[in-house]
């Protein structure tokens, strides 16, 4: 059964950038997933991990997405920090700028999520 985790803050040191979870997986095998998708109906980002049983979700609401436009603005990929372990989230950087390219004009991903991604990555977008 995929556990849903949210992201409600982090912390930017220059390049290296960590998003906390406040909830401590405890499936210790998690891996970084590389892949991330939307989740429209809540505005959100959602990276994926894994482990033996499949995929989990980690949701970035808009309340980090200043920090999400940081990330795609540094040279290495964020973390995950829960508890004393950190997970490189590998490919993240990559796939939140293609997500971001995708989402702006598209109203496929819904009219409102549009909207909210071309105002909160604009700096992004203008590059």
């Amino acid at each position: 059964m995929p556990i849903t985790f949210n992201v409600h803050s982090g912390v930017q040191l220059e390049n290296d950038i960590r998003f906390i979870l406040d909830e401590v997986p405890t499936n210790i095998h998690i891996a970084a997933g590389g892949q991330m998708i939307t989740d429209s109906d809540t505005l959100a980002f959602v990276y994926l991990l894994e482990d033996e049983t499949g995929y989990h979700y980690v949701k970035f609401g808009q309340a980090v997405w200043p920090l999400l436009v940081s990330t795609l603005k540094a040279t290495e990929d964020p973390t995950l920090q829960f508890g004393e372990v950190e997970l490189t989230l590998h490919k993240f950087r990559e796939e939140l700028e293609m997500l971001i390219f995708n989402i702006e004009g598209n109203d496929n991903y819904g009219a409102e999520f549009s909207k909210a991604v071309e105002e909160a990555f604009s700096e992004i977008l203008m590059q």
